[in-house]
């Protein structure tokens, strides 16, 4: 507040509170990837920063992320036209009616996506290792972390992304062993 430090942090939603003494006129926020950010209080009960994004790209962004005919992929972060990313990652388009031949979906994922070998209900992407020995990639089914992928039909799915890589690293370490996130069909 006006250039002094307190320690309010954000909690795991990214949302925070923060009592304003009178007559202060600025509020700051520093991240590690935005640096320091301010807003002029001007009498407002609530202040949203957004990160990353400059002023009027999001609104020119989301524009583009929609328009028809164009593939996109889940970075993580956002959506992106998949001409424009450098990303180690392959994507299996569920709504093409080759997929619908496979018996399951571990065959679907294994047969069509390379350096990709499944292990238990599970996969490893390009022999993901550490001390202990092979890791596994998480699995992320429409936006949910989940052990078991068994139950979901190839029928069902809408699309599959497998990030590898670096391209996995928002993830944090759960991501080490890449990434195979799956957006099913909208059941009615």
């Amino acid at each position: 507040t006006d250039g002094k430090n307190t320690s309010t942090v954000t909690g795991p939603d990214g949302k925070y509170k923060i009592k304003i003494k009178a007559g202060v006129q600025r509020l700051g926020v520093l991240t590690f990837t935005s640096g320091v950010m301010e807003e002029a209080i001007e009498g407002r009960t609530e202040i949203n920063f957004r990160f990353g994004v400059r002023a009027g790209e999001n609104q020119a962004v989301a524009k583009e992320e929609v328009q028809p005919g164009d593939e996109s992929i889940n970075t993580g972060y956002s959506h992106i036209k998949r001409k424009e990313a450098a990303l180690d990652m392959d994507k299996i388009d569920g709504t093409n009616k080759k997929y619908a031949s496979y018996s399951t979906i571990y065959d679907m994922i294994e047969r069509e996506v390379s350096g990709v070998k499944r292990s238990g209900n599970g996969f490893i992407i390009r022999d993901s290792k550490d001390f202990f020995g092979s890791v596994p990639a998480l699995l992320v089914v429409d936006g949910t972390y989940v052990d078991d992928i068994s139950g979901i039909k190839p029928t069902e799915v809408q699309s599959i992304e497998v990030l590898k890589g670096a391209s996995a690293s928002m993830y944090g370490s759960r991501g080490y062993g890449g990434v195979i996130i799956i957006k099913t069909r909208i059941k009615n």
